[in-house]
């Protein structure tokens, strides 16, 4: 089916004044940030005698504080009231702080500027359960991957244009500071002007009771979201990306002019690469998704910040440092510093791959009631994580480590912690496997997938031509699926474990083991009790020549405990490749079919419980196959 384009979006009133005002803060966060980090790096002894290093990890981790003393009432304040006002507020809010900056950069006072970075703070913690819960409320679910993909591009567009422009600015002589204090009002003011077009959101709970204890709601808070363990834990992914990318990012000043020699023009081009390779991954993401949550990219995702992590302390070993500092077109004639810049890539790109399925998932998978406050409660553990990033940065610097060093010392950390995480939902890594092998030997176009996206219980019928055929579905699918398959395939080396992170459901016939099929339809009957989707193969076993085996009555004696909708699909292509049955020479079959196979997952119209027989979904399963097998 034909998707609209991501980009498309931003014709669309229900999008574009969001998206422009979300950008707007950040852009100006980020002039106003990296105004202040740049002047203090290459223009500390006029500002302050406190150590540089010191201040580039206090200052960002001051701007996150804010998180996690008022996420928990911004959570609440967000499910309670309509959110374009909430933005609208916040966006005076800010109009107001970037005043008192103003006059802290014409006074040349910095603990004035540094109350502003905390103001900053306070008015993003306020604008951050907004800005998430906002978009499943407009957006469809299909269109979720690719408009948060669009948004944290925009956001790390905005970071990039922020730095550039903030760190250009200030150190324009000798009007740089006044430039900053004109450009990050205007920002806050034009910001406001776009939050004035948010179309209306109603409030998903409107008669909540606010906690304005900020402690005891904030416990409430992680309780209420530990009781949906793969949310909470994607919560944990995602402040842990944050962890990452504070210290790496908090890093770059010094990094450029210590380790690289560089003037600040290197620090902005290294934060440019960083930010424009998170944009690419970002928008990537609705293209390697196919508009659907992949979770399945976060493992992906993770394995690149490692290995690009490692490789950027490997090449920081072999940068050749020049004689003297150098600008931005003196650094890139320098041996190293192309492979600096593509791992700062890498990891922008890997960030963006790991990030946006994570947001998907928390939006779609958590209680549309209690969106808000469960960003509320991201963003709390966001700030935890990257005020103990800001400390392990200055105890690792104050312990020796060099500035590479606590990018390897990260890369290797974010390698244990994705597997911790992924030891405890394997559903990511299960995700990924199927991900990888259908984008490495199998091209599949599915037809007709919006109609698995319906909410609510369902058992899909479909035929069964290899080995693979639940590994292709689940990948195919917007939706976690249940498989109930041959207790022989579920027990096959390798294939076991994935199906067992799945939670297929092994069966066996009636004479071989009674006590295995009675279990099975017993946990049939309890996953579509509990909303999930349920998939079958009716044929009983994998096809011999390609063609349609009977249809057995164990989907009647299914509908019959559990009257739901049945959705006939039919896999086609898949006869003939290397896990199907087919007698022919199996490298003979690959020569022929190519480096990668091209296959079809066509899906049908639901049929109702009370129409459902064996010889009609064969029908259908039948006619959605045709010709090709």
């Amino acid at each position: 089916m034909q998707k609209n384009n991501q980009f498309s979006l931003f014709s669309q009133r229900r999008f574009a004044p969001f998206f422009w005002t979300q950008f707007l803060g950040a852009l100006n966060d980020n002039v106003f940030k990296t105004a202040l980090l740049t002047i203090l790096t290459y223009d500390a002894v006029s500002w302050t005698t406190i150590d540089t290093a010191l201040l580039n990890n206090l200052i960002p981790g001051l701007f996150i504080l804010p998180f996690f003393l008022f996420s928990a009432t911004a959570g609440q304040l967000a499910d309670k009231l309509e959110k374009g006002r909430v933005a609208r507020w916040v966006k005076l809010v800010e109009i107001v702080i970037m005043g008192v900056a103003a006059f802290g950069w014409m006074t040349h006072h910095l603990w004035l500027l540094v109350a502003a970075v905390v103001g900053m703070g306070i008015h993003s913690t306020l604008f951050g359960p907004v800005k998430y819960a906002y978009l499943p409320q407009h957006l469809k679910r299909e269109e979720l991957v690719g408009g948060n993909g669009v948004v944290e591009m925009g956001t790390f567009v905005g970071i990039l244009l922020g730095e550039i422009i903030g760190a250009v600015l200030v150190v324009q002589r000798p009007w740089g500071l006044p430039l900053v204090a004109i450009t990050t009002l205007a920002l806050a003011v034009l910001g406001w002007l776009a939050s004035l077009r948010i179309p209306h959101s109603p409030a998903p709970a409107p008669e909540l009771r606010i906690n304005w204890n900020p402690f005891s709601e904030t416990l409430r808070n992680l309780g209420f979201s530990r009781r949906n363990r793969p949310v909470f834990l994607s919560l944990l992914g995602n402040s842990w990306f944050w962890f990452y990318g504070a210290i790496v990012l908090a890093q770059f000043p010094l990094y450029a002019k210590n380790y690289l020699l560089g003037d600040h023009g290197v620090f902005v081009l290294l934060l440019a690469v960083f930010s424009v390779g998170i944009g690419a991954g970002s928008l990537l993401c609705e293209r390697l998704s196919g508009n659907k949550v992949e979770i399945g990219l976060v493992p992906f995702g993770s394995i690149g910040l490692s290995v690009f992590g490692l490789e950027l302390f490997l090449a920081s070993q072999a940068y050749v440092v020049p004689a003297a500092t150098v600008d931005i077109p003196a650094f890139l004639g320098q041996g190293g510093s192309w492979r600096i810049l593509l791992d700062c890539l890498g990891i922008g790109i890997f960030g963006g791959l790991y990030i946006v399925p994570l947001f998907a998932l928390i939006q779609t998978r958590c209680d549309p009631a209690h969106v808000s406050r469960t960003i509320a409660g991201m963003n709390i553990m966001n700030a935890l994580f990257m005020v103990a990033a800001a400390l392990v940065a200055m105890v690792l610097l104050k312990a020796g480590l060099t500035i590479p060093q606590i990018f390897l010392a990260t890369a290797i950390l974010n390698a244990a912690v994705a597997l911790y995480i992924f030891s405890l939902v394997p559903e990511f890594l299960m995700r990924f496997l199927a991900w990888l092998m259908i984008h490495t030997f199998y091209r599949v176009r599915i037809t007709n997938g919006d109609a698995i996206t319906a909410h609510g219980a369902g058992v899909l019928v479909c035929n069964h031509v290899s080995y693979v055929d639940a590994i292709v579905i689940m990948a195919a699918s917007p939706r976690p699926i249940r498989f109930v398959m041959d207790h022989r395939i579920f027990r096959m080396p390798l294939l076991s474990w994935v199906f067992r992170t799945a939670r297929a459901i092994p069966i066996a016939p009636v004479k071989e083991d009674p006590w295995l099929t009675e279990k099975a339809f017993v946990d049939i009957a309890q996953a579509l009790h509990e909303g999930e989707l349920v998939c079958i193969f009716p044929e009983g076993r994998l096809t011999r020549d390609g063609e349609l085996s009977a249809f057995r009555g164990g989907i009647q004696k299914i509908i019959e405990r559990s009257p739901v909708p049945v959705l006939p699909m039919a896999l086609r292509g898949l006869w003939g490749s290397l896990l199907s049955r087919d007698p022919t020479n199996p490298f003979a079959r690959r020569f022929k079919r190519g480096l990668f196979s091209r296959l079809e997952l066509v899906v049908g119209e639901p049929i109702a419980a009370s129409e459902v027989t064996p010889a009609l979904l064969q029908e259908k399963v039948a006619a959605l196959r045709g010709h090709w097998k």
